[in-house]
């Protein structure tokens, strides 16, 4: 098998199941990809099959089943191109079938969608926002995703924010997804965060007092800086598998990541992208963190170093609470049960009405 593929199933295997992934649709998807070059189209093939049943329901008004299977179809066409460079003409075709798809899917799901798209620094912040039963205002959560992550894979976590009454707005920032060819990634996200909450904010059965961040990996670094500079309005954040100093980090991190981080930096060559990294730090930031703040991290990850989660909790200028889980790799994606629940019952319970920080 090519190193990049042994590498990619290694890594992030756990994660494309707990995010949705059929372990019969990893297995033939994998099976017979002996090479990198194949790792757009073969994800690619068997998301088009379930976009195909997404279509067949919508034409016979199976609306429910029509959006299951179109989200589904927008996750395997995301994981088409996550970390994929090789063709970055095909990495892009196969994303703007993953935002086709999401887009059909968001009015048939459960509880139903809507996309939301703000104007920033000459390009675009796409979000989607769910609503939970019910009149509000809600309370809300930004989530904020990772580096090779964008809001068509995070189905599975909003569910849990929407099934404890908060409502999910899932956001594109610079770097990722539908924003990465116009934005590059930045270190301070002072502006996107205050351009996404005041979008969040102004929505008529949304809470603008209990706002909450959750980000993931990459996200993980976003979101306490997010916290950070909108202290005032923050309630909550939870970091899961974030860096604290990105810089530190960059030996650790497997080449497709190193190069996905170049491409998505605008870097033109591996140094560049090394220097960019080094940007990346929450040193001077965290003290500025006064909501609480939880930390996830698992101790065997292999591309952030667990210590980095030791330095956010300590550095954090309010309470912060540390979730260690002793067998948990990048992002725990190999022990949700032992995570993503209490993560949501804490953002619940701090962003309950009535809750003093």
């Amino acid at each position: 098998m090519d190193e990049r593929v042994a590498s990619a199933i290694a890594h992030w295997g756990p994660r494309f199941t707990a995010n949705g992934v059929t372990v019969s649709d990893l297995e033939r998807i994998t099976r017979d990809l002996d090479s990198w070059d194949g790792w757009c189209s073969a994800w690619w093939a068997v998301a088009a099959e379930h976009e195909r049943l997404g279509r067949q329901a919508l034409a016979t008004g199976r609306l429910l089943s029509a959006g299951r299977h179109l989200a589904q179809a927008a996750l395997y066409f995301h994981f088409a191109k996550f970390v994929y460079t090789a063709d970055l003409g095909q990495a892009r075709r196969a994303h703007q079938r993953a935002v086709t798809c999401l887009d059909d899917a968001l009015p048939h799901l459960s509880p139903p969608g809507r996309r939301i798209e703000i104007d920033f620094e000459g390009g675009a912040l796409v979000g989607v926002l769910r609503l939970p039963p019910g009149p509000g205002p809600h309370p809300a959560v930004l989530l904020l995703s990772g580096l090779d992550s964008a809001k068509e894979e995070h189905r599975v976590v909003e569910q849990l924010f929407l099934e404890r009454g908060l409502a999910t707005f899932t956001v594109d920032g610079p770097g990722q997804g539908e924003a990465e060819y116009d934005l590059p990634i930045r270190a301070d996200w002072s502006g996107p965060g205050k351009a996404l909450l005041d979008t969040l904010a102004a929505e008529p059965r949304v809470d603008a007092a209990r706002l909450g961040v959750w980000g993931v990996s990459l996200g993980g670094y976003y979101a306490p800086r997010v916290a950070a500079a909108e202290a005032g309005r923050v309630q909550a954040c939870v970091a899961l598998a974030g860096p604290y100093d990105f810089g530190d980090c960059w030996g650790c991190l497997p080449e497709l990541t190193r190069e996905t981080f170049r491409v998505r930096s605008g870097a033109p060559t591996q140094e560049e992208a090394r220097r960019i990294a080094a940007t990346l730090t929450l040193e001077d930031t965290a003290p500025a963190i006064t909501a609480p703040l939880l930390v996830v991290f698992g101790r065997k990850d292999r591309l952030i170093p667990w210590r980095q989660a030791e330095r956010l909790a300590a550095a954090t200028g309010g309470d912060s609470e540390l979730l260690m889980l002793e067998e948990g790799n990048h992002g725990c994606a190999n022990l949700t049960p032992w995570h993503r629940p209490y993560t949501a019952d804490w953002l619940a319970q701090r962003l309950a009405k009535g809750t003093q920080r």
